[in-house]
């Protein structure tokens, strides 16, 4: 095998290194399905900026199912499996779900910017339509990125501790060729999102100042719900950038430096917290969305009814008889006097 794919760490390191992503690749999978069951189960009461959060969550599952496991098996291998053509997928896949991660957190700040009103009521209202097309267009953009080191402008390769790989920036100083592609990468698909995201937040928050000051009594709801959808965007926003920086700071420090500067541990730490913010996306948007919390509450709670209600003859007659529905919602299995999610405000 290659030396550049054998493991720089030692064999405890890439064991530890492998349960971690095991347990970060499990918490991405389940909190993210949970995020596109919850909106499933509301698609048609869902606001339209509600789709880049949903479009968040498909970017980290997709990253979690098509990545992690190779990174796992390979931690657990202490070399990287599958040489130059898996390195290639790895890349490939990790180009494409981070460019398209990063672009949604900057269209998610702008489309909050625009929508967020001072004083209230006074933003601009966003079609599914126009979002559904935003939302296409990121993708394309990041698979453009994602195909130019294939087409010959930059490269991909290991990441210099051996268990994974991404763009080449020890290749920085190398040719024309990669040092223009990187520095262009970073401008277009890091600081300028960045930069975006930073700004609109800021501006949010200026509006939501000037806003809460001429809010009447009767927009107290209005005022409430505003804040707590631009807070899931503040803390999805800065929870990425918070775990993305040192990554990229340390990439930025290997494309003027060699190897032998940085040690691979600590080219490793940056690499793995990166990868923790596909994790904990979900737990911020169920934190601060409580509607959300009630569904899957309403939701279990009406799957133990239902089945131990049909387990008994006597009871599995008696709902068949008496089963309403109401908005797709049985209002038997949950009982009178409950809200049914027709009856729940969305809080995107």
């Amino acid at each position: 095998m290659d030396d550049k794919y054998m493991s720089k760490l030692s064999p405890a390191v890439d064991f530890w290194t492998g349960m971690y992503l095991m347990i970060i690749a499990t918490l991405s999978v389940f909190g993210n399905m949970a995020v596109l069951v919850s909106a499933s189960r509301r698609a048609a009461l869902l606001k339209a900026p509600e789709l880049l959060t949903v479009n968040l969550a498909v970017t980290d599952i997709g990253m979690a199912l098509s990545m992690y496991p190779l990174s796992i098996a390979s931690a657990f291998n202490h070399a990287w499996i599958g040489g130059d053509t898996s390195c290639l997928y790895y890349g490939l896949m990790g180009m494409i779900f981070s460019v398209t991660s990063i672009m949604t957190l900057a269209v998610m700040g702008m489309v909050r910017y625009l929508v967020t009103g001072s004083p209230p009521k006074t933003g601009i209202k966003f079609q599914r339509r126009t979002i559904s097309i935003v939302i296409s267009a990121i993708w394309l953009y990041a698979s453009l990125w994602a195909i130019f080191p294939l087409l010959g402008w930059g490269s991909y390769g290991p990441e210099p501790f051996g268990l994974a790989c991404s763009i080449d920036w020890n290749g920085y100083g190398d040719s024309l060729n990669r040092s223009t592609f990187i520095m262009t990468l970073s401008v277009l698909c890091t600081f300028i999102p960045c930069l975006v995201i930073l700004f609109t937040y800021f501006g949010i928050a200026w509006k939501l100042h000037r806003a809460y000051q001429s809010i009447q009594s009767n927009d107290f709801q209005y005022g409430n719900v505003e804040k707590k959808i631009t807070l899931v965007g503040v803390m999805i926003s800065s929870g990425f950038l918070f775990a993305w920086t040192p990554y990229v700071a340390v990439s930025f420090w290997s494309m003027f430096h060699s190897q032998e500067h940085i040690t691979p541990f600590v080219t490793l730490l940056p690499c793995l917290f990166a990868k923790s913010s596909t994790a904990y996306n979900p737990f911020i948007y169920f934190i601060f969305k409580r509607t959300s919390w009630q569904e899957l509450l309403h939701l279990q709670r009406r799957i133990f009814c239902c089945s131990h209600r049909a387990n008994s003859p006597a009871e599995g007659r008696k709902l068949k008889g008496d089963m309403v529905f109401e908005n797709g919602m049985d209002e038997t299995c949950v009982g009178p006097g409950r809200q049914s999610w027709s009856q729940m405000m969305p809080l995107g």
